[in-house]
């Protein structure tokens, strides 16, 4: 018979557990640097100092395959008023291009640049980039040895390729992905820091969501895969649950709750879990306030710095702070309102701490640098509720 005391101790004993798991993740040293433009002979400087104060760029690549990771969705015609991508919600090519420098003059062996094309998922990527208004020969010409991989496929390898969650997922186990998340000896993330609607911001961690193909994960997935469907998202499998992915694990659990805040902290966890990221760069020299895809209520903002880390929650946590967020914060508080906090996830799964006092931050204090996302995403809410109200009342 369970007593009120032993409820008490139980949930001291659950307490104490959480507790431990968090002093067992592991804290590695995140860079953070001012820097206010994306110009190479500024910018290449200065990330070359933050990756020299983390111990070399050449110890992680040198002789080695290198996957980047980088956050280019959604649609390339969603945009911020008449901004480029990149001065909103795409990382910068200029700071792509900087660390493919870096990384090639430290002897990395070839660079791989991959990404799912959100406009068709078979479209090789270059493509998705020209759509952007990029020129991949800027990449091409950053390192001697460059590849482009749309992973919404299997591509060259014509197969997909299973990660694992170790010790078992948070709601799955295992996932399907393209074959250059597993074929490298090094995995990178390239992001914008910014607000995200369904789990909180997204920063380096949720990067890694977008590694899920569609082929597999989408709207459309099927034997016979409805391209157009694929082209819209995930929502059906990966939000809201309603179906299981095709020819990829099933849910552990069917019955958990079917609702995005509850359902995409868990898989972004699972995945920083499943195919660790040894680099995480996040780009908040500029971004947007507010949302992770552009529109009306969106702010253009102007942080000026820049995050580095070799743990992609540490550095997440870090970057979370610098935007005026706590990253000790949980569901129902700013910037996690609706969902659970993915860091807490993912600090469950032993992949990092997001607690800042286990941190070493090299820079400056983050205090000095800190932007106040919190307060454009509050004035976005009231513009959204303005914007509603008028519309209702025909005004």
């Amino acid at each position: 018979m369970l007593t009120s005391n032993n409820m008490s101790l139980s949930r001291r004993s659950f307490i104490g557990s959480c507790a431990a798991v968090a002093l067992a993740a592991p804290a590695a040293p995140v860079a953070i640097s001012k820097c206010r433009t994306y110009e190479p002979a500024t910018l290449v400087p200065v990330l070359d100092d933050m990756l020299d104060k983390l111990g070399g760029i050449g110890r992680l690549v040198k002789g080695k395959t290198v996957a980047i990771k980088i956050n280019c969705n959604p649609n390339p015609v969603y945009r911020l008023g008449h901004l480029p991508l990149e001065a909103t919600h795409w990382p910068h090519p200029k700071l792509i291009g900087a660390l493919m420098h870096l990384m090639a003059r430290a002897g990395a062996h070839r660079v791989r640049i991959v990404e799912q094309a959100f406009l068709a998922s078979t479209y090789p990527f270059e493509e998705h980039l020209l759509e952007a208004g990029w020129d991949p020969q800027e990449f091409i010409s950053a390192a001697p040895r460059v590849e482009f991989e749309n992973t919404n496929y299997p591509g060259a390898a014509g197969q997909f390729r299973r990660i694992t969650v170790p010790n078992g997922g948070h709601l799955f186990r295992a996932y399907h992905v393209n074959h250059s998340y597993v074929d490298c000896d090094v995995f990178v993330t390239i992001t914008k820091c910014r607000d995200h609607p369904t789990t909180g911001i997204t920063l380096g961690i949720k990067n890694s969501f977008g590694i899920l193909p569609t082929m597999l994960y989408g709207n459309g997935a099927g034997p016979k895969q409805d391209k157009e469907l694929a082209a819209n998202g995930r929502q059906r499998i990966l939000h809201n649950g309603e179906a299981q992915p095709y020819d990829a694990p099933a849910e552990i659990d069917p019955t958990t709750p079917r609702h995005d805040g509850y359902r995409l902290p868990r898989i972004v966890a699972d995945l920083a879990a499943a195919r660790p990221v040894h680099l995480a760069v996040l780009d908040g020299i500029t971004s947007m306030a507010g949302a992770h895809s552009p529109d009306r209520f969106c702010t253009p903002v102007a942080p000026g710095w820049l995050v580095v880390g070799t743990n992609v929650v540490n550095a997440s946590a870090v970057a979370l702070a610098a935007m005026n967020y706590d990253p000790m914060a949980d569901r129902g508080t700013v910037p996690f309102e609706n969902c659970d906090n993915k860091l807490r996830l993912a600090e469950e799964h032993g992949v990092g701490t997001r607690d800042p006092r286990r941190i070493e931050v090299i820079g400056p204090p983050i205090r000095e640098l800190v932007f106040d996302f919190k307060r454009l995403r509050a004035e976005r809410a009231r513009r959204m509720e303005e914007f509603r109200r008028n519309r209702a009342s025909g005004a």
